[in-house]
């Protein structure tokens, strides 16, 4: 389960977070110029926060009654939490559409669940995004989409979203 899950998981959030990095050019410089590994790990975080890959939402039930933004769930009521849109709430992050790798509440994000219901991969996923845009961005600076951004077809058909294809390009000199 862990290498099934971590790698669909972890291998769309590394070509949307690129991506993401390709739309906002000085977001990626910053990275590419930060030594501060602390830096890295909250940009990772937001990129995390800002492209959640999964949107089908965590399934659970009341435990006691309860209110939730002035309506009442109910002990036994079925719930369906969209970490994508909890990581967009206005009242826990300014600006929530935007993406701001220097955001310092980006830890605060639901993208792998809450509380006891956290996954089991997020250290291993963290790290391998942390090594990802640690490393790509001083290897590759000159990467670059290889077809307008209106042609990237986004994988949104399937339980984990993504891309279907990233084709990228780079001056070789």
């Amino acid at each position: 389960i862990m290498l099934i899950a971590g790698h669909e998981t972890t291998a769309n959030m590394i070509a949307l977070s690129t991506l993401a990095l390709l739309r906002h050019p000085e977001q990626a410089a910053e990275i590419r110029d930060s030594k501060d590994p602390s830096f890295i790990a909250n940009a990772v975080d937001e990129l995390l926060r800002y492209l959640s890959v999964a949107h089908t939402g965590r399934r659970r039930a009341a435990l006691e009654d309860v209110q939730v933004g002035g309506v009442l769930i109910r002990k036994g009521d079925g719930v369906i939490v969209a970490n994508n849109v909890a990581d967009r709430d206005p009242s826990v992050f300014t600006d929530p559409d935007k993406l701001d790798i220097r955001r310092p509440n980006a830890r605060a994000t639901v993208a792998f669940g809450y509380g006891i219901h956290q996954c089991i991969g997020q250290l291993l996923s963290r790290v391998e995004l942390q090594v990802v845009h640690g490393t790509l961005w001083r290897r590759i600076p000159t990467l670059k989409l290889a077809v307008p951004f209106e042609q990237v077809r986004f994988k949104d058909d399937g339980s984990v979203y993504g891309l279907y294809a990233l084709p990228v390009t780079w001056d070789t000199e």
